[in-house]
């Protein structure tokens, strides 16, 4: 069952978040996620987000997703954003309705 990462922020610090960008990449891909959504301009329909930027990475199961996150290649790198951006992030499976 997918599971999705899907964070929106706002970035505070331009240049701290290039560095963790540039960082945290190559970690997506080691554990099998990919880049579904990455918008720095997100259109708001409902409620109030705490920023237009939003991005979306699938992993292909929960676990994944959750190893990736707390992978000692991205723990490197996730200070980063979480200093440069103002901001939240879940994980959130996939459901089948069929």
């Amino acid at each position: 069952m997918p599971a999705y990462f899907i964070a929106q922020y706002v970035v505070n610090d331009r240049n701290l978040y290039q560095q963790y960008a540039k960082g945290a990449g190559p970690t997506i891909g080691a554990f099998g996620g990919r880049i579904v959504s990455f918008d720095v301009a997100a259109e708001t329909i409902e409620g109030a987000p705490p920023g237009p930027q939003t991005v979306i990475i699938e992993f292909e199961s929960p676990e994944k997703a959750k190893a990736w996150y707390e992978s000692a290649d991205y723990q490197a790198v996730v200070g980063k954003r979480l200093a440069s951006t103002t901001g939240f992030a879940i994980l959130s499976k996939a459901m089948n309705f069929g």
